[in-house]
């Protein structure tokens, strides 16, 4: 089955905490704080497969977690890395943040990787926490939170050359009698349903051919398989327009050629600047006069023109030389402009130490992310430990922002699961 889209979610691990520790040995008396860090918690890579060709195992787990990070212990001992979590997707895949819509990484040859979520610092151990005023400090740092996101997966196929026309005009059968792939071939319209590769054999060298399934008007606003599929179109270098030169179908040829074009440049000004071949095909089936309007239109407008039959194999050598010299003439193209997501703002997130208050009707409620990571430190049992809270608290400005919601004495405050009565000092 081949599947081309999918919809997941990732989250990275979780850094161990670090350790409150203190020496116990014989003969060392009050040995002091020796709790080591936690470790980092593992990331999520997304990496491009050559062995991969669809998206299908995503249709059956939908989400990804990499290993946290192992707790510091006693002795100044470090807790293990998490394992980093290595998710594999066929070359070609656009990974991008559902959230913001933007693209991560187009991963287009494999190999590619990138990291999509990073795992959570390493909390720092008691040890780092002593000083001249503070000999043994009863807490230790919070590991670093997980990052969690949902990404959409898009597959585009990477082919050198892609075959395009309405339903029925013959593109399988072109691909058929020029490769060794065996598409689906019926008199009827949209008998294609996913795209198909071949390898076209050209003497001593080869290119691959990708038969996008039928296009019809209105396809860029996603009438038929457009949406679905001109995507595909995307990755390819040329393309060879196959148009039915007879009307076999009813239509007039001309209106064919300017209608698929047309829902090209609709659908992005990039696939409408591709270099394009047009295949006059079905000639068996239709009349000089017809063949020659059609080609002296096309012509006109700049394009090269080929008969062909491809069920009788006439023409066809010609069509897949002049394919195969203008790919030796046409440059790789750096692909059309996206907007990319920005990992440098998302791993500064300015909303790290952003606080947020609100009442309940019972108690002033406040969160913040830096203040979850304090809170996650926080030794309620040791004075010193809860002070760095209050401090906080003081200091990240949620003590005014609830007096400008009404906080008097004696009201109550909840930090995430703990409370406390509020006094003005």
């Amino acid at each position: 089955m081949f599947v081309d889209r999918a919809k997941i979610t990732i989250k990275s691990g979780k850094g161990g905490n670090g350790s409150v520790s203190f020496r116990r040995e014989p003969f060392v008396p009050e040995g002091g704080p020796d709790g080591g860090d936690g470790g980092k918690g593992g990331d999520v890579i997304f990496m491009a497969d050559r062995n991969m060709r669809t998206l299908l195992d995503f249709r059956y787990k939908r989400k990804y977690e990499a290993e946290p990070g192992e707790d510091g212990r006693g002795r100044k001992q470090f807790g293990k890395y998490g394992e980093n979590l290595i998710i594999r997707v066929p070359a070609g895949t656009v990974v991008i943040d559902d959230a913001t819509g933007k693209i991560m990484k187009d991963l287009v040859n494999p190999g590619d990787s990138f990291v999509a979520a990073k795992g959570g610092k390493g909390g720092k151990g008691n040890v780092h926490f002593k000083s001249s005023t503070r000999q043994a400090p009863n807490f230790a740092e919070a590991g670093g939170a997980a990052k969690e996101r949902v990404v959409r997966l898009e597959l585009k196929l990477i082919a050198d050359v892609g075959l395009l026309g309405f339903p029925n005009v013959g593109k399988s059968t072109l691909l058929s009698v020029s490769t060794s792939a065996d598409p689906k071939i019926a008199n009827y319209h949209f008998t294609t349903l996913t795209p198909n590769l071949g390898v076209v054999k050209h003497y001593e060298s080869s290119f691959v051919m990708a038969d996008i399934p039928g296009l019809i008007e209105g396809a860029s606003q996603g009438a038929g398989l457009g949406l679905a599929f001109l995507k595909h179109v995307e990755r390819t270098r040329i393309l060879l327009h196959i148009v039915d030169v007879s009307g076999s179908e009813g239509r007039d040829p001309i209106e064919d050629f300017e209608k698929i074009n047309a829902e090209l440049a609709s659908y992005s000004p990039f696939l409408a600047k591709k270099p394009q071949i047009v295949a006059a095909n079905k000639m068996d089936m239709a009349t000089d006069e017809q063949y020659e309007t059609f080609k002296n239109y096309v012509e006109g407008k700049g394009y090269q023109v080929f008969p062909m039959s491809a069920p009788i194999h006439q023409g066809v050598d010609e069509l897949l030389a002049a394919a195969y010299k203008l790919l030796q003439e046409t440059p790789e193209d750096e692909g059309p402009a996206y907007e990319y997501f920005d990992f440098e703002l998302d791993d500064a997130d300015p909303d790290y130490r952003k606080v947020e208050v609100t009442f309940d009707g019972e108690a002033y409620v406040v969160t913040g992310k830096q203040l979850k990571k304090i809170f996650d430190s926080t030794n309620f049992n040791d004075m010193g430990s809860l002070r760095y809270l209050y401090k906080y608290l003081e200091t990240s400005g949620a003590i005014d922002q609830m007096k400008e919601l009404g906080l008097e004495e004696e009201d109550i405050v909840r930090v995430f699961d703990y409370e406390f009565e509020y006094f003005d000092e």
